[in-house]
């Protein structure tokens, strides 16, 4: 296990991607009128890309057209102090071939805003990192070699 400077847990690419596929809601960053911009939304991921449903005239869908955004995503167990953050990087586009519409359209992405949500954006995780934060006892368990950690 490889813990970064602050003592959480580096996370391997394969189990970002892992974590990313099991929770329904994350956060997209992105640029508006020259500012970040951070949103709530309901995503799958469909092989290492991040799937999102938004309406064809939102906010969301202008500023992610061909831009280069960021999408976090968490669980945490505040009674535990556990947890875990993924947050991927990469080119943002809208989806426009009625194919790949129909075929994202079968994604289990259930929107959880009022609306018509009839506009799919796609973000290919080009860079992906995460962290967990482990209870100290594994932590030091793990240092002094009496342990491995768990998950």
């Amino acid at each position: 296990m490889q813990l970064d400077s602050s003592g959480l847990q580096v996370l391997s690419r394969p189990e970002c991607l892992r974590l990313l596929s099991s929770t329904p809601i994350g956060r997209i960053v992105f640029t508006d009128r020259a500012l970040p911009a951070v949103q709530p939304v309901a995503f799958c991921l469909d092989g290492e890309r991040i799937v999102i449903r938004t309406g064809i005239g939102s906010k969301l869908a202008a500023a992610t057209r061909d831009a280069v955004v960021a999408f976090e995503a968490d669980e945490f167990d505040p009674h535990e102090r556990t947890g875990w953050s993924v947050t991927a990087v990469g080119h943002a586009r809208a989806v426009r071939d009625p194919a790949e519409i129909a075929r994202l359209a079968a994604l289990p992405l259930i929107a959880w805003a009022p609306g018509s949500r009839d506009h799919y954006i796609v973000v290919l995780a080009e860079q992906v990192s995460g962290r967990r934060i482990i209870r100290e006892q594994q932590v030091s368990q793990w240092r002094d070699g009496r342990d491995t950690p768990r998950r």
